[in-house]
């Protein structure tokens, strides 16, 4: 039953009843009991008739002043009554509504109200980030809350590590609840709650953290992006360094060697022997094989070949001892 209706309901007991007692609102969770009390001195030692009504009509529990207490057939089991107190057991949200102690004397007179709201236990609670965006002094954290009948989105911003959030982060679900979602320390907090329970998220989320870790990746994405191209330039560019300078190398030792070969006789295996221009000769100086004797064979000339003897051929202008 909405309040709306308990409302109507209680002001028409007022008139019923001309009620001059205050309305004691009283919120009990699922399938617990509720004690609903009546003070004796409310009660006239001669009245007539005294009784429990739900919602103005059905009768809990009845009595007259000589006779037993009689429960009604659909509260059988489930109510205890004790002195003008009635305690109702396990409650369900269909026993929300309005209680009401009456007695008779020259008329009808109340003696006690009760607005009874029977809630069942929120549900837990479900916290995510939906996305950071932050630059060097500043940062938004959007965030939702979700329970199992609604949710909830907010956004924090973040200013040289001061904190606030961004509009009202509560609101009231449809199962009469209510949610919401705030900064307590520093932690993004989510909490679930009506009259009888609540719940919260575990493990609170730091903002702090969330906006210092996006800022980390962002600055490794720039690294990534500016150094890593910048790296593999300069190794291209010392890599060809590197060849043109073997290159030049490999051109200049080629272009200082002077093959000879002279006076090979008949028969002679040629060898080709070459002098790099890291010698201490003179750079005129050539160098020639020469050949072992005319009458000589093949296989001696093969095993001759380390024993050869180099020859200065000196050039032109050259002087003799």
């Amino acid at each position: 039953m909405n309040l709306v209706l308990q409302c109507v309901i209680l002001l028409f007991l007022s008139f019923q009843y001309e009620a001059s007692r205050a309305v004691t609102s009283v919120f009990v969770k699922k399938g617990y009991d509720v004690q609903l009390d009546v003070k004796e001195d409310d009660v006239p030692e001669d009245f007539l008739f005294f009784a429990w009504k739900f919602n103005g009509t059905n009768n809990l529990v009845s009595f007259a002043s000589n006779g037993k207490p009689k429960v009604s057939n659909i509260y059988t089991g489930r109510v205890e009554f004790l002195n003008y107190t009635v305690k109702l057991k396990n409650v369900q949200e269909t026993d929300s509504g309005v209680y009401t102690a009456v007695f008779t004397e020259d008329k009808d007179q109340t003696a006690a109200i009760y607005s009874v709201t029977v809630q069942a236990p929120v549900s837990p609670v479900n916290l995510t980030v939906d996305s950071v965006s932050s630059s060097s002094d500043s940062c938004n954290l959007t965030v939702t809350c979700r329970t199992q009948d609604s949710h909830i989105s907010t956004t924090f911003t973040c200013v040289n590590q001061t904190c606030s959030e961004d509009g009202d982060g509560s609101k009231a679900t449809t199962s009469a609840a209510d949610l919401r979602v705030y900064l307590e320390n520093d932690s993004i907090n989510c909490n679930h709650s009506n009259q009888v329970s609540w719940t919260t998220n575990q493990g609170a989320p730091e903002i702090q953290s969330f906006c210092y870790q996006q800022a980390k990746e962002s600055r490794s994405h720039v690294a990534v992006f500016v150094f890593v191209p910048i790296v593999i330039i300069i190794g291209i560019i010392i890599a060809g360094l590197c060849y043109m300078k073997n290159r030049k190398k490999k051109i200049f030792t080629v272009e200082n060697t002077v093959y000879a070969v002279t006076n090979v006789p008949t028969g002679q295996t040629q060898q080709r022997f070459s002098v790099s221009d890291n010698s201490n000769l003179p750079s005129n100086s050539t160098y020639c094989f020469v050949g072992s004797h005319a009458g000589s064979s093949r296989s001696e000339t093969s095993h001759a070949l380390p024993q050869s003897v180099y020859a200065l051929v000196e050039g032109p202008g050259a002087h003799h001892p």
